[in-house]
């Protein structure tokens, strides 16, 4: 850290703003983590918490995850820890991870992530772990689940709070966060995976969205964090709906649970749908794909004497009227 107070510029006012805000609703006295892996993001995000944590009463600390993917990985930590260390963080945790190979690189190391995050947390009893994404991030995030046809669980985004997990950089662009890293003199590090076009979300970032822009106009990763921001309300809006009626509707028979084939029927398909794919994961923990629910749907919609429908670990029948979920024997 230099030895002269920085200057307050737009960017670091705006970090620490943002962390600020995200900050207001834990109770005095809660212990906040930053994932913190050297990038730009996360240490202006660091040295953000560190700034606004204590002026809130609060505490901050720093966890450093390890993926173990590139060589020289554990120097790398040592000097994000080295990091956090001088912006004051405690405690700072190094912690090295093993990733697997289910679902791909980048879900495996993202998985294996979470998981230590997640378990540090609980070790501190930290309130919160703050994570770096940015709207950049969240621009991609959207674009990426469009591409892939994946519905609202994906256009939503992130969240800027989901349980333990705080973003308080989703509504800044990464561009500041590197400037205030530079504003406050911190040196950050350059992951060489966000530069390696065999990864989906690079060529988004640096070929797809660019020329979107280039094409349709400037502003195009905002609109698509907006476009995130109204889904995801109306998803929330729309499952609490389909909670509230599935109380209501859903009836516990042996093994599982049914569902009316005429109240199915009567209901829109989004609402007919999210009961399908909550009477399924509430009861079997089993998420269900489109192509699983419409099939489930049919024997309500489309009934014409069809047998049953087979799901991980259920089977799904329609008898006396009840489409019925029950587990597989």
């Amino acid at each position: 850290m230099p030895s002269e107070r920085p200057r307050l510029t737009p960017p670091i006012a705006d970090t620490r703003r943002a962390v600020r805000d995200s900050l207001e609703s834990l109770p005095p006295g809660a212990l906040v983590l930053v994932a913190l892996s050297g990038g730009a993001d996360s240490l202006a995000l660091a040295a953000a918490a560190a700034f606004e944590a204590p002026r809130a009463g609060m505490r901050a600390g720093a966890v450093v995850i390890d993926h173990g993917l590139q060589r020289g990985s554990a120097d790398v930590a040592e000097r994000a820890a080295a990091a956090a260390r001088d912006l004051g963080l405690d405690p700072v945790v190094v912690r090295r991870v093993e990733v697997g190979s289910a679902g791909g690189p980048e879900a495996a190391a993202r998985d294996a992530r979470y998981a230590a995050l997640e378990s540090v947390a609980a070790e501190h009893d930290a309130a919160a772990v703050l994570v770096g994404h940015t709207l950049d991030d969240q621009a991609e995030t959207v674009l990426l689940g469009l591409a892939r046809g994946s519905g609202p669980g994906s256009l939503r985004g992130m969240a800027p709070v989901n349980g333990l997990w705080r973003r308080p950089l989703l509504g800044i662009h990464r561009a500041e966060t590197a400037a205030a890293c530079h504003h406050l003199g911190l040196e950050f590090w350059s992951d060489p995976h966000n530069d390696d076009p065999a990864f989906a979300r690079v060529r988004v970032r640096e070929s797809v969205l660019p020329l979107i822009e280039l094409e349709l106009g400037p502003g195009i990763a905002e609109a698509l964090a907006r476009t995130a921001e109204q889904l995801r309300e109306d998803d929330d809006a729309l499952d609490r709906m389909v909670e509230e009626v599935a109380e209501d509707l859903a009836e516990h028979i042996d093994a599982g649970i049914a569902l009316p084939a005429a109240a199915l029927v009567a209901n829109p398909p989004a609402i007919r749908h999210r009961l399908i794919r909550l009477a399924a994961h509430a009861e079997f923990g089993v998420s269900l794909s489109r192509s699983q629910t419409l099939e489930v749907a049919r024997l309500a919609t489309h009934w014409h004497g069809q047998g049953e429908v087979h799901l991980p670990g259920i089977r799904v029948d329609r008898q006396d009227g009840l489409i019925r979920f029950v587990a597989a024997g």
